[in-house]
């Protein structure tokens, strides 16, 4: 069975520093599982640092080591989960071809399930005509309609979901498909993986602080100049790049309706409320093993378990 190492966790946890640590221990290849950093042009609010890797055909290289799921799509262009598994799972079958260990890292829980597990509703398509029958209506009125079609689902929303007109609506999607009974014609064989899953964490007081760090560093990178040349280019805060976190929260500074200061409080809050809700979805996969970033020789743990991991492997070959 093929293995499959995953690094997750909170934002700000240091997922990625561990995760091409690894790779170069264990001759890997990164896959970003952020569903910020598959837009091209929103480098710095998502944390990219392209300044220092190398671009190459389709991926970025940063200390010799292979990244892939950056600048996937236009920041005008729409991007599903159904599209990140198609490429994803491409990637992880040419990185075995090459004989190299696929690494997901990444914060974006829904994309690593969907690698991992597999979601079975993520090959229904959108419908058009009922995206624009829905298009003007409130997210009250979009979270009644799912409850008349779906009420279980409905009822298993979290707060951010239920305030997120483009996922109510795909909700309503899914739930319109599932009564038509349609739903069992993308049903598809998932791939099986051995995989081993490392989670980052740490308290909550440590994890805010280096989320408040994290976003003065960007401000003093430029992201409000990043935000505004994509302006320039043509993209709106209506595209679905700019209702990512650490853009959308710029909008009322652009239109004068906010200081500089107070964006960049409202960004750190936001931050630190998306935090919490990773933690809440990781915390239900008993799978992870998780590390405290704040303890001694954490790191020197995770490679002790990684290798004996990696190294069963080798045993189930020879």
């Amino acid at each position: 069975m093929q293995k499959l190492l995953i690094v997750c966790g909170p934002t700000a946890t240091g997922k990625t520093a561990l995760a091409l640590s690894l790779a170069k221990k264990f001759k890997g290849e990164l896959i970003s599982a952020d569903s910020k950093q598959v837009y091209k042009g929103l480098d710095i609010g998502t944390g990219k640092d392209i300044s220092t890797q190398a671009k190459r055909k389709g991926y970025y290289e940063f200390q010799g080591i292979k990244i892939w799921g950056y600048d996937l799509v236009g920041p005008k262009e729409n991007f599903s989960v159904s599209r990140y598994i198609q490429f994803a799972r491409k990637v992880v079958k040419e990185i075995v071809k090459r004989e190299k260990l696929p690494i997901i890292v990444g914060g974006t829980g829904l994309y690593i399930k969907a690698i991992v597990d597999g979601i079975p509703t993520a090959k229904i398509p959108q419908s058009p005509a009922l995206r624009e029958n829905l298009a003007a209506k409130s997210q009250d009125e979009l979270f009644e309609i799912l409850a008349q079609l779906d009420p279980i689902k409905a009822g298993s929303l979290n707060s951010s979901d239920k305030k997120n007109p483009r996922r109510l609506i795909r909700a309503i999607e899914i739930a319109t498909w599932n009564l038509e009974g349609k739903s069992k014609e993308f049903k598809e064989r998932i791939q099986k993986f051995d995989p081993l899953f490392i989670g980052l964490t740490s308290s909550r007081e440590y994890l805010f602080e280096r989320i408040a760090k994290r976003v003065e560093t960007r401000v003093r990178q430029g992201v409000e100049r990043e935000i505004g040349e994509l302006l320039k280019k043509g993209v709106s805060w209506e595209n679905q790049s700019m209702s990512s976190l650490g853009y959308r929260q710029w909008r009322a500074y652009f239109e004068g309706k906010k200081t500089k200061k107070e964006t960049i409080e409202d960004w750190k809050r936001q931050e630190k409320k998306y935090a919490k809700r990773q933690i809440t979805w990781f915390k239900r996969d008993r799978r992870i093993a998780w590390f405290d970033i704040t303890k001694p020789n954490w790191a020197d743990s995770v490679e002790k378990l990684a290798k004996i991991w990696y190294s069963s492997n080798d045993a189930k070959k020879n």
